[in-house]
């Protein structure tokens, strides 16, 4: 099937003071032609045809096309998988930034969902970590690692760190399936209040990506939260890596008063 990109070739214009738009590269005309042609005509799971049977219909380069899939499945709205092909992915889950547990985040979603203990770990605080929890640098601190899953796709890698003086046996009492929050209030008489949290940008490396079943160099989404109880202490930072092609976070703002 033939087909045309069509876009805006313009230039500055220095008479009328008024500037036009750049011109749009092949790739990204390719990117949007194939949104239109497949991601907002067909469902999760359909196919993508071959690089060599896009070039030929496109009527552009193998080249061009391949930056072009590149961008989509980085953005989320292709998925690959090694030998079969490329498809439509599936719509991103939707996280509403709010003081939640991933067991809540998820059965809001409508998902179901699971985690992997990958380990639990008592180590030093450094300089860092010392600040966040307000306690001496050196003092051991207990490091819960976990793989965050949703319908058994591994969604994010999620690093909590508490105070083992704070929490005595925490380490000994945490095991595979167990709700931390649960623990804490259960346990120890810790409720979160609120948190503070920062999103920033990252790449997958090799072991994310594997953890991630992701490619390296892939985009994640990089949260902090530091969360306190009701008393404002710190009651742990937490470092995790969401998948930026299965992730989107929402956030509901309001002007202060």
């Amino acid at each position: 099937m033939m087909r045309r990109m069509s876009g805006a070739t313009t230039r500055t214009a220095h008479n009328s003071g008024r500037r036009t738009a750049p011109r749009e590269p092949k790739y990204y005309l390719l990117k949007r032609a194939l949104i239109d042609e497949f991601m907002r005509t067909h469902p999760p799971g359909h196919a993508i045809p071959p690089e060599r049977t896009l070039a030929e219909s496109f009527h552009t380069s193998r080249t061009t096309v391949r930056q072009a899939l590149q961008e989509l499945v980085a953005e989320g709205r292709l998925e690959r998988f090694q030998g079969r092909g490329t498809f439509v992915a599936k719509p991103k889950v939707s996280q509403v930034l709010q003081l939640t547990s991933h067991t809540e985040d998820m059965r809001a979603q409508g998902l179901e969902p699971s985690s992997q203990l990958l380990g639990v770990d008592v180590i030093p605080a450094d300089a860092h970590l010392a600040e966040l929890l307000t306690i001496r640098r050196g003092m051991r601190v207990v490091r819960i690692e976990r793989l965050r899953m949703a319908n058994d796709e591994p969604m994010a890698i999620e690093a909590t760190h508490l105070a083992e003086k704070r929490f005595p046996g925490l380490a000994s009492q945490f095991a595979e399936g167990s709700s931390l929050y649960e623990l804490l209030s259960v346990e120890f008489g810790v409720d979160l209040l609120d948190a503070e949290e920062t999103i920033e940008t990252a790449v997958a490396d090799p072991l994310e990506a594997d953890l991630l079943d992701t490619e390296v160099g892939m985009p994640l989404l990089m949260l902090s939260r530091h969360s306190f109880d009701r008393d404002q202490h710190p009651v742990e930072w937490v470092r995790s890596v969401y998948r930026g092609d299965r992730y989107k976070l929402v956030a509901r703002l309001r002007r202060p008063a």
